[in-house]
């Protein structure tokens, strides 16, 4: 059964999602995105620390300057002491979390049928 509508040659779809998912996978990129996207306005460091949960500094600091690398959230330093550095999500960032949330509810649902 094929059910695939998308016109574009399999090579180029697998370059192509290669690299997107690149941008995303790992452990805690899906749950940084989600909890910028909870907020309407940028968040401190230490807050979203704090609403992601067990994640050490140097890998929450890590992560955050890979998803600020491909533009997926952006950083505002603050000229003060102590320093004030807040992060939001880009429009890029705001649209991967509309994929984010058709995932979700596809896993939700494969969940209820077990």
């Amino acid at each position: 059964m094929n059910i695939c509508v998308c016109p574009i040659p399999l090579q180029i779809i697998e370059l192509s999602c290669s690299n997107e998912i690149g941008l995303i996978g790992g452990k805690y990129k899906m749950l940084i995105l989600y909890a910028l996207s909870m907020h309407e306005k940028p968040i401190r460091y230490n807050e979203l620390k704090s609403k992601i949960g067990n994640i050490s500094f140097k890998t929450l600091t890590n992560t955050l300057r890979e998803l600020e690398n491909v533009d997926l959230i952006n950083r505002k330093e603050f000229p003060q002491v102590p320093p004030k550095v807040e992060y939001g999500l880009t429009n890029l960032g705001l649209s991967i979390i509309l994929i984010f949330d058709a995932l979700c509810y596809w896993g939700e649902e494969q969940l209820d049928k077990e």
